[in-house]
């Protein structure tokens, strides 16, 4: 009887789904070992996909200009265009320090208290100019550091977990309200309905999930996977302080002030947009709310899309490949690069001015200054 039922189980033994192997060091991240194989093949892009992709979107435009460098040459301004111009460049530097008030709002519905609201916008400004930095982080980096060590304006210093999330949440409203702002170029093939679904991923029940997963990862970028006992708390200096994994702060609710806050900073950018666009005379090629849809499309990738720092030549390519088919594509160029000009003037302008107005004033020496040798013989 037994040597009967040793063939039966050895054959079940042989059906007996193999144990999955781990790819990589993620938790739960297990192929069986056929896939396992399939996948271990596959060469790994020399420095990360973040370069890669901004290689792409730069020589995309690269070769646009290259198509109609012709056609870009025959677009002239006249004065008027240079006025418009220069009304985009106000606009754009307008729209700056609504981004750095757009910030103070979110802080304190976070339940923060910054010690002034100049020097907030004023932190904000002078950060913003990291973004053109290689890696795209290094913003994000000086803010959570400034938040930690209280350099950020505020009365006392922020947990590390409360400064990523203050951060991570700045862009994601931003890109959130830019894509509710898309949707008013209609159906657009759907893609109007789309743009609104990010809305209702804002309720905290959807919001705090998300926001701990790029907490995590965001703290892995930034080298702060851990912090001192105490998560929530200010960081010490003491070396042997035992770590703590990150948390997640709880959210007050439904963050519709900071989302009004950043959907008026996308407007103001748009109408340094808008300026290039008169500066053209492209003004009634396209209805205007064609325009801010293709706008608020192209900027809100270039935004999220990693390693493009300031989304350099991905708002380029994605306008031309929103707005390309409807518009020629040399003057959508003329109006892209003169944007991106003034765009890159007004972050240069507000940081400059902004480090300018935070730098203590010189104390003014009233003593009178000593007289003469010879005035004082006489």
């Amino acid at each position: 009887m037994k040597e009967r039922i040793r063939p039966l189980l050895q054959r079940l033994r042989a059906l007996r789904p193999r144990r999955p192997v781990a790819v990589g060091n993620r938790p739960g991240a297990t192929l069986t070992t056929p896939l396992a194989r399939a996948l271990a093949w596959r060469p790994a892009l020399p420095g990360g996909l973040r370069p890669w992709i901004t290689l792409a979107s730069l020589g995309f435009v690269l070769a646009a200009l290259l198509s109609h460098g012709r056609q870009l040459l025959r677009l002239g301004l006249d004065p008027q265009g240079w006025l418009w111009l220069l009304l985009g460049l106000g606009l754009s530097l307008l729209s700056v320090v609504a981004n750095g008030l757009a910030w103070r709002v979110l802080l304190g519905w976070l339940g923060q208290r910054p010690e002034g609201t100049a020097a907030v916008v004023a932190d904000y400004m002078v950060t913003n100019l990291r973004k053109f930095l290689p890696g795209g982080i290094w913003h994000l980096a000086a803010r959570v550091e400034g938040l930690r060590q209280g350099n950020a304006g505020l009365a006392a210093p922020l947990g590390t977990s409360t400064a990523l999330v203050a951060v991570l949440l700045d862009p994601l409203l931003a890109a959130t309200a830019a894509l509710a702002l898309a949707s008013l170029g209609g159906w657009q093939g759907g893609l109007g309905l789309l743009c609104l679904l990010p809305l209702g991923l804002l309720n905290p029940r959807w919001l705090e999930p998300l926001l701990l997963r790029l907490e995590r990862r965001k703290a892995r970028d930034l080298q702060l996977e851990s912090v001192p006992a105490g998560a929530d708390g200010p960081p010490t200096a003491s070396p042997a302080a035992p770590a703590a994994p990150l948390t997640m702060p709880r959210l007050p609710g439904y963050p519709w002030q900071p989302l009004l806050a950043e959907g008026a900073f996308v407007l103001l950018r748009f109408a340094g947009f808008a300026c290039c666009v008169w500066a053209f005379d492209l003004q009634l090629s396209l209805s205007w709310p064609t325009w801010l849809a293709g706008f608020s499309l192209a900027w809100t990738v270039g935004l999220v899309v990693p390693g493009a720092p300031g989304g350099l030549g991905v708002f380029e390519a994605v306008l031309l490949l929103r707005l390309g088919g409807l518009l020629g594509a040399a003057p959508l160029l003329a109006v892209a690069l003169s944007y991106r000009l003034v765009a890159t003037l007004a972050d240069v302008l507000g940081a400059l001015l902004a480090d300018l107005d935070s730098r203590p004033a010189r104390p003014v020496d009233n003593r009178p200054a000593p007289a003469d040798a010879g005035t004082a013989s006489q």
